[in-house]
C-alpha cells in the first residue's frame, strides 16, 4: 500500500478501496485508517473510499521513527497529510469526511485547496470553526463531557453491555498510535469563521448523534443555521462514535451527503447501509 510524502518529508499512510466518486475518510483522535471497517466495504461499492494515517497514528506513526512528542504534536500539519495523499492518488475532487478531530483537519485542507473538495463532513465537530456565539458552546458541550469516564463520551451503555467484543476492540484501535488526544497543539487555534466557511461555497454537512456527549444538538443545529447552505444529519439516539456504535446510521447518513454532491450516484440501485 503506497504512502505520499508531505513537503516536511513525513510518510503517510493511505489506501484506496473501490471505483467512483471520492470520498475521503479521515479518523479521530482514538482511530487510525483501519477504524473505518465497517464504512469501506459498505461505500466502496459506489465510491472511491481513501483512508489514512495522519501523522502520528496507525502506519503513518509507526514511519515517523524521528517523530518527537516531547513538545507534542502539532496537528496544524494534519491538513497537508490529507491534501499530500490527494496529490499522491491522483485524486482531482473528492468529498472529505472527517470523524471528530479529523473534522478539523478536513475542513482546513478543503479551504486550503478548495478545487479539489466537492464537500466536507464534519462528523461529531464543528471542524475547528471560530465563532463568537459557536465557541462558547462548543467550550460548554466539553466541560461537561471531561466529567464522564472516557468511554462514556464515546459509546453508549446498552452498546458496550450488548457487544463487549466490538467494545473491547474500540478500546484496542489506539494502541497503535503513538499520538494521545493530550499530545495534539493547536488543534484550536486560527480556526476558520463562518464567514470565510460560507465564502469557499463548499458544501458541508454536520453529521452528529442527538445523544453525542461530546457535542450538543443545540451546538451542531445552532452551526449548521449559520453555515450557509450547509445540510445537517442529526442522527437520534446516537453517541459520538456512531461510527462504531451504529455503523448503518452512520453509513446511510453520509452516503445522502454523498449524494447530493455526486447526484450521478442517486442513479444506482440502493442506499448504502452496512
Amino acid at each position: 500500500m503506497p504512502f505520499a510524502q508531505t513537503a516536511d518529508g513525513t510518510a503517510v499512510y493511505y489506501e484506496t478501496h473501490g471505483a467512483g466518486p471520492a470520498v475521503v475518510l479521515v479518523h479521530g483522535s482514538g482511530g487510525h485508517h483501519a477504524a473505518w471497517w465497517q464504512q469501506v466495504p459498505a461505500l466502496s461499492r459506489r465510491y472511491t473510499v481513501v483512508t489514512l494515517d495522519l501523522r502520528g497514528f496507525g502506519r503513518t506513526g509507526e514511519g515517523a521513527r524521528g517523530l518527537d512528542l516531547s513538545d507534542g504534536l502539532d496537528s496544524g500539519l494534519f491538513p497537508g497529510d490529507i491534501l499530500a495523499v490527494l496529490h499522491d492518488a491522483r485524486i482531482g475532487r473528492a468529498v472529505l469526511a472527517g470523524q471528530s478531530i479529523g473534522a478539523v483537519a478536513a475542513l482546513r485542507a478543503a479551504l486550503a485547496e478548495p478545487e479539489r473538495v466537492a464537500g466536507v463532513v464534519l462528523a461529531h465537530s464543528l471542524g475547528g470553526i471560530s465563532d463568537p456565539e459557536l465557541s462558547p458552546l462548543v467550550a460548554a458541550d466539553r466541560a461537561e463531557a471531561v466529567k464522564l469516564p472516557v468511554l462514556d463520551r464515546l459509546l453508549t451503555p446498552g452498546f458496550r453491555a450488548a457487544d463487549p467484543a466490538k467494545t473491547f476492540l474500540f478500546r484496542q484501535m489506539g494502541t497503535f498510535n503513538r499520538a494521545k488526544m493530550q499530545d495534539l497543539r493547536n488543534l484550536d487555534t486560527d480556526g476558520p469563521t463562518v464567514a470565510e466557511v460560507n465564502a469557499s461555497g463548499i458544501p458541508i454537512c454536520f453529521l452528529a448523534g442527538a445523544d453525542d456527549a461530546v457535542l450538543g444538538a443545540k451546538t451542531v443545529t445552532r452551526a449548521a443555521e449559520l453555515v450557509e447552505g450547509s445540510h445537517l444529519e442529526l442522527i437520534p439516539d446516537t453517541p459520538h462514535a456512531m461510527y462504531w456504535e451504529t455503523p448503518e446510521l452512520f453509513n446511510a447518513a453520509l452516503d445522502r451527503f454523498l449524494q447530493r454532491v455526486y447526484p450521478q450516484t442517486a442513479t444506482t440501485a440502493g442506499t448504502v447501509t452496512a
